[in-house]
């Protein structure tokens, strides 16, 4: 048969084939049509290279790039992909056949804008994507912070800026077994929170072959349906498991005249790999960058002269007055093998059964998953691989000439059930506890579960007043703290009153939201403005890309309930603070709501030439609809739900989806931003696998 695209009412494509390498071929063709600008963004990004037509602005993450040999590790596992599993190596050729037919009639307004030349795919640009979408994604920079706080505070202080008080990043899932729902089968419903990108980190589209025929959310640049996606007979779902499977060490390096040496634990100096690599900037002069590699993974900071500015005492970095670097071990360098096996079983899954397989050959990132399918099977269980080692190389940097800190093995992948047919992720303190340090704190989780104990039977159409709820379950230590201050100015005596009668629901419509944030912004203020936190507001001279983990004040405000409960705060007078942020705040208030302030900031590699006025968001990073500024900083969202899903596993087609923007990558399209109104509005666009409501676009 003739591999036929269609289009629904939002431009979602809807792919058929008559083999899988068919339908890969048109799903990159149709991917590269609508996100032609997006793909050669993440391509450039996976080697180094964006810097050559984004500018200096993106020369910090070519260094990383480059430093932590991303492209070459992408190239090594897709060499091991060929050798273990060729069947899925050509299927992903096949993609990339196609995407490479369809950057050849790329005509997206950026690349005139910028100059760049749509480039060509090579087999391994996929794995290039996915790795350098997620390298970050386990946090393993929170390691650089957390060696901050012991050297300018003490370890004790680590536990007070950890990530369950509160977290910044994450997501949502709740999977209602059939005994709990109108219709007697399982229901999987969530959101992933992710940086909000223009064009979208998440794809709709529908895939059929004779082998499978299935909906989800792809990732543009990568084959298939990874995270999220309904086969008609099993769905699954995920969310990030917060596991810590990424180590970073201190390497005590030496140059010889043969090149690099770095001390192993077993006190010998070994041969380092080195080389120098140039990165291109546009209107600026080319950048050397050398990259070494020690045995135990790339030299991410520093070199054999040292770091600049290196913060840590001589007894954490190592022998007095040597130079250190700091070298970054992460799985896919290690083992070669970036879980790519997990798709096409994933895509021809009939039953949780056949999920469960898949995922036993999941890498990366690590996710807790739920899955469940018409026979009444469910599933819920951690995928990926975490490696086996000492307890403090996930907590801090471990010194690499000493022994202790090697991996041996992986951890078992640890699996959890249902509680009163149903089952909550949203990143806490759940079955993926036993394999990291810092999880989300559990608000977002105990709001979802307490409101699906608010009714005996869901329907699919029930679950967007979940996705949409704006409780602050957060709120209540700032204000304990309001509530026991005396002595107030009259007026910030009212605006504590009325603070105290808030129903704590961040909505975009409320004043009252917009007044709690303010006290809260100018208490983080003036925390981190406390001479006890002096040493930590500077970060060390780090690379630029890991300075969002090091900055004092987004530290403090996303740790702010830690801060304020614990027992003694260095001296602080947390009273003293509150009760000057609120006389602050009444003073001069904020003029109009919440939504004023809080609005959405897509990332884009690119300023559009006319920019949107983006709209005023309800929600904050603690509420279950998780749109995240950064408290004392911004109110601005650059962080927020990056899809949303229901998967019925009672009829598919009453299944729904949306996304914050549209199905096009195209400025100008009317499939650009068409989603964003019911985004907003907590609606969700009906799923269609019927062909016959279909619009045909071509054959190819």
């Amino acid at each position: 048969m003739a591999t036929e695209i269609y289009r629904d009412a939002w431009g979602i494509p809807h792919l058929r084939a008559g083999s899988t390498a068919e339908l890969a071929r048109a799903q990159g063709l149709v991917t590269a049509r609508d996100r032609a600008w997006q793909l050669e963004v993440e391509r450039h990004r996976a080697q180094g290279t964006s810097a050559s037509f984004l500018g200096e602005d993106a020369l910090a993450w070519d260094r990383f790039a480059r430093r932590a040999r991303l492209d070459d590790t992408a190239r090594r596992c897709f060499a091991d992909l060929e050798r273990r599993d060729p069947g899925t190596a050509r299927w992903v050729r096949a993609y990339v056949d196609g995407v490479n037919e369809g950057l050849a009639d790329a005509t997206a307004p950026e690349f005139a804008r910028t100059g760049l030349t749509p480039g060509r795919w090579e087999p391994w640009t996929p794995l290039g994507v996915w790795l350098a979408l997620h390298i970050l994604f386990a946090g393993f920079p929170a390691k650089l912070w957390r060696e901050q706080v012991a050297a300018h505070l003490d370890a004790d202080a680590i536990g007070l800026f950890a990530a369950d008080g509160p977290g910044t990043s994450g997501s949502n899932g709740w999977l209602v077994g059939g005994e709990r729902t109108v219709t007697g089968q399982a229901l999987i419903a969530g959101d992933p929170h992710r940086w909000i990108e223009d064009p979208g980190v998440y794809q709709q589209i529908h895939l059929s072959c004779p082998e499978f025929d299935v909906v989800g959310l792809a990732v543009p640049g990568v084959p298939g349906i990874a995270h999220f996606g309904h086969t008609g007979t099993v769905a699954w779902a995920i969310t990030n498991a917060m596991a810590d499977y990424q180590d970073l060490y201190r390497e005590r390096l030496r140059r010889t005249g043969a090149g690099v040496e770095a001390l192993g634990p077993d006190g010998v100096w070994r041969r380092a790999a080195r080389h120098t690599e140039t990165v291109e900037v546009a209107g600026a002069e080319p950048v050397e960058v050398e990259v070494i590699e020690t045995d135990r993974g790339p030299v991410i900071i520093g070199g054999p002269e040292g770091i600049d500015g290196d913060p840590l005492d001589p007894a954490h970095a190592g022998p007095s007055g040597v130079p250190v670097a700091i070298s970054l071990r992460y799985p896919p360098r290690v083992t070669g093998d970036l879980g790519f096996s997990a798709l096409l079983p994933l895509l021809r899954s009939r039953r949780v059964a056949d999920v469960d397989r898949a995922l036993d050959r999941w890498a990366e990132p690590v996710n807790v998953v739920q899955a469940a399918d018409t026979e009444g099977g469910v599933l819920h269980r951690v995928a990926g691989r975490v490696p086996v080692r000492a307890g403090v190389n996930s907590l801090r940097i471990v010194p690499a000439w000493e022994p202790g800190h090697e991996w041996q093995g992986r951890h078992v992948s640890p699996r959890a059930g249902l509680t009163d047919g149903v089952a909550v992720m949203a990143n806490q303190r759940g079955p993926a506890e036993p394999l990291g340090v810092e999880f989300a704190p559990p608000h977002r989780a105990d709001r979802i579960a307490a409101l699906l104990t608010g009714k005996e039977r869901w329907s699919a159409a029930d679950m967007p007043a979940l996705h949409t709820d704006t409780h602050l379950g957060s709120a209540a230590p700032l204000l304990d703290h309001l509530a026991a201050l005396d002595a107030l100015t009259p007026e910030a005596a009212a605006l504590r009153d009325r603070l105290l009668g808030w129903d704590r629901r961040m909505d975009a419509g409320s004043a009252d939201a917009a007044l709690y944030a303010a006290v809260r912004g100018a208490v983080v203020r003036r925390l981190a403005a406390h001479p006890a936190f002096a040493g930590l507001s500077t970060p060390p001279a780090y690379p630029e890309v890991f300075q969002p983990w090091l900055a004092l004040v987004p530290r403090v405000g996303f740790a702010l309930e830690h801060l304020l409960r614990a027992a003694d705060l260095y001296g602080i007078d947390r009273p003293a603070a509150v009760r000057a942020a609120i006389e602050d705040v009444a003073l001069r208030p904020p003029a109009g709501v919440w939504g004023d302030t809080h609005r959405l900031a897509p990332w884009r590699a690119l300023e559009p030439e006319q920019p949107y006025d983006e709209p005023g968001l309800s929600g904050d990073h603690d509420c279950v609809l998780c749109t995240s500024g950064v408290p004392g900083l911004t109110d601005r969202a650059a962080r927020g739900p990056a899809a949303r899903y229901v998967w019925d596993l009672a009829r598919r087609e009453d299944s729904r989806w949306v996304v914050p923007l549209g199905a096009s990558g195209v400025p100008g399209s009317p499939h650009h931003r068409d989603q964003l109104p019911l985004w907003l509005a907590g609606d969700l666009v009906p799923v269609v696998t019927d062909w016959t409501r279909l619009e045909k676009e071509s054959d190819v």
